[in-house]
């Protein structure tokens, strides 16, 4: 008696998987802009991770070069007032300035998404109180409180980073809060209560998902903000100090040297910060068509 070849076995993850991909292929082709700002997002990761084991010189050593010297062919994007080269030091600042940006505005979205969740689902005091903390916060200009936190906890990378959390904290409060009501009485939510779910698993298994799309464009925009946020921290003085390579402290140095004609000192690291600034405020709208519950239906 002869056994029957036993049939192949695919995981149940398969199809999830070649739907997503069906999905994000879709929203690639459906829209170019999205496309390309994910190329350029990409393009900023890399040079984020890889940049500085592939420049071409130390972006903190002095003398690499003659002091003042324009772009050339072998300092392309020309030398600063230390002899320093300028494509260095502008490659290797993304990582600092991306990872000031994706640490704080991960953190604002966490707890302002976890507070206003709970705030618009169980309205009462829990409303009350996040209300009035978000309101406290709006209250003051937001660079200026920013300027203020990072004056009085000392101006590093971690309380840079918790200064721009803090400001960004009542956007995310506040939409999840009004997404959140908008959905907590409708059908589904009715129906997963009848099906025995907790109140919490209610909220974050299948409200919570539902209020992503909206807040993946805030989310966006949030980071180019906290690049700038970080970049006008460092103009002024209370970011990060010299001479760790930073678009905002090279924009700072440059500016003492642009009415003698060492333009390049300011153009490329403010290129450098518009286009970062530019891509994440393009990529928003892909975020939010990637997430959205009902456009993978």
């Amino acid at each position: 008696m002869t056994s029957s070849p036993a049939k192949p076995t695919t995981s149940p993850a398969a199809p999830a998987r070649e739907r997503h991909w069906h999905h994000f292929r879709y929203i690639m082709a459906e829209n170019p802009l999205t496309g390309i700002s994910f190329a350029m997002f990409i393009g900023l990761i890399v040079m984020a991770i890889f940049g500085p084991y592939l420049v071409p010189f130390d972006p903190v050593a002095t003398g690499a070069g003659p002091a003042l010297k324009p772009p050339s062919l072998t300092h392309w994007f020309g030398t600063d007032h230390l002899g320093r080269d300028v494509f260095s030091r502008v490659v290797v600042a993304t990582r600092l300035d991306l990872l000031i940006s994706v640490s704080a505005v991960t953190l604002s979205f966490v707890f302002g998404s976890i507070i206003g969740s709970l705030s618009g689902y169980f309205g009462g005091w829990t409303d009350r109180i996040a209300g009035r903390f978000m309101d406290t916060i709006m209250a003051f200009p937001l660079f200026v409180l920013a300027m203020g936190i990072v004056a009085a906890a000392g101006n590093s990378v971690e309380n840079i980073v918790y200064a721009t959390a803090i400001i960004n904290l009542p956007f995310y409060a506040r939409m999840a809060r009004a997404e959140v009501s908008i959905r907590r009485n409708a059908g589904f939510v009715q129906a997963a209560r009848l099906s025995g779910n907790s109140e919490l698993r209610v909220l974050f298994g299948h409200i919570f998902p539902n209020t992503l799309p909206p807040m993946m464009v805030q989310i966006s925009l949030n980071m180019g903000w906290a690049i700038l946020n970080a970049a006008g921290l460092s103009f002024i003085g209370l970011g990060v100090q010299p001479p760790t390579p930073e678009w905002g402290i090279m924009v700072a140095e440059g500016a003492n040297f642009i009415i003698s004609g060492e333009w390049w000192l300011v153009v490329f690291p403010g290129m450098a910060l518009m286009l970062a600034v530019f891509t994440f405020n393009l990529i928003g709208d892909g975020l939010r068509d990637l997430v959205d519950p009902q456009r993978r239906t």
